[in-house]
């Protein structure tokens, strides 16, 4: 499809500050979009439909999948969250640069979409540093933070499989970073 080489997709796992990264690298470049993830859980305090995410029904969510409007979709923890179509291919036809940050499975179905896709995978510097920030989020029960480090094994096996890889041991130059490989793809480099 016209603008693969605007299509960023960015993953890492929960703890690594693919989140942060994005933010600040966002607040220097605007130009930059960040999609909005469709999901059937409910609202949390603070969230805003259509900015946290596109909060949607079981049904309508899997009248999507049934209609080919998402571009990659999981279940996790018994709702699903997606990335619509709508969300990715206008930005991606306008040559705007777009950054979808999502779960390692989600970022090869992007990648078998849309082969011209840039996926980077951001680590912590550490095992030990990922599980101090998950400790120190103090919103989880040790069962989940163990839960969270074994998953963040087997994710981070799968770093391979990404075009490039930064480490977040500082969120500013992560997204620094994050942005001279924007740069390059977009120059067609």
């Amino acid at each position: 499809m016209q603008g693969e080489h605007c299509l960023f997709v960015v993953s890492g796992p929960s703890g690594a500050g693919k989140d942060t990264v994005v933010a600040r690298l966002r607040a220097a470049h605007p130009a930059v979009q960040r999609t909005v993830s469709a999901t059937t859980r409910a609202m949390r305090p603070g969230d805003e439909d259509g900015v946290t995410y596109h909060f949607i029904s079981t049904a309508a969510f899997e009248q999507k999948l049934a209609e080919d409007a998402l571009v990659e979709y999981t279940n996790y923890c018994g709702n699903y969250y997606g990335t619509l179509r709508s969300e990715v291919e206008p930005r991606m036809a306008a040559g705007i640069p777009v950054i979808l940050v999502i779960e390692v499975e989600g970022a090869g179905n992007i990648k078998r979409l849309y082969p011209g896709a840039t996926t980077v995978f951001v680590m912590p510097p550490s095992l030990a540093e990922l599980e101090r920030r998950l400790r120190g989020r103090g919103t989880e029960s040790e069962e989940k933070i163990q839960s969270r480090l074994q998953r963040a094994g087997q994710e981070m096996a799968l770093a391979a499989n990404y075009d490039e890889h930064l480490v977040n041991d500082d969120a500013d130059r992560c997204a620094a970073d994050l942005w001279a490989v924007i740069e390059r793809k977009l120059a067609g480099k």
